[in-house]
């Protein structure tokens, strides 16, 4: 998908999530509707879902996509790389990245954003593709405003 394309999907994505969760106060319910609207709008996310941090695990929780690891092995990975750097982590090539977690070995390309409640790293988004490279600054950009409105 070229830029401006993908730059033009996130904007409407965005108004339309916008839209719909405010309705609620539930993260949790928040978290199922953007899972469910991201994973159907682009056809490159392969996987898409939350670990949330919980008594110092980082557990599985709503998601679109095959079966997950319910619980991801801590300090190691991608995830958990977003958490312990503090920042979104985009994996061209799952592959090359040292300690990557395999949950489904068709997946070859990541991108993971944490979420912050009260400036305390709370969950993360995280979404997989079968494609080497399928994320960019833009899905990063775009990502992390979504996540934001998860507590705002």
């Amino acid at each position: 998908m070229d830029k401006i394309r993908k730059e033009n999907r996130y904007k409407r994505i965005l108004n339309q999530i916008k839209k719909l969760i405010p309705k609620t106060t539930d993260p949790i319910a928040k978290m199922s509707t953007i899972a469910a609207i991201l994973h159907h709008k682009f056809d490159y996310f392969f996987w898409t879902g939350f670990y949330r941090l919980i008594d110092g695990e980082l557990i599985v929780s709503c998601y679109q996509g095959g079966v997950a690891c319910l619980i991801l092995t801590k300090h190691i990975g991608v995830c958990w790389a977003a958490i312990d750097e503090e920042k979104t982590q985009i994996v061209p090539d799952v592959h090359k990245f040292d300690g990557h977690i395999v949950c489904d070995s068709r997946s070859t390309s990541e991108i993971v954003v944490p979420i912050f409640k009260d400036n305390v790293i709370v969950a993360v988004l995280d979404v997989d593709s079968k494609e080497l490279d399928s994320f960019d600054e833009i899905d990063a950009k775009y990502l992390e405003k979504i996540v934001r409105m998860i507590f705002s």
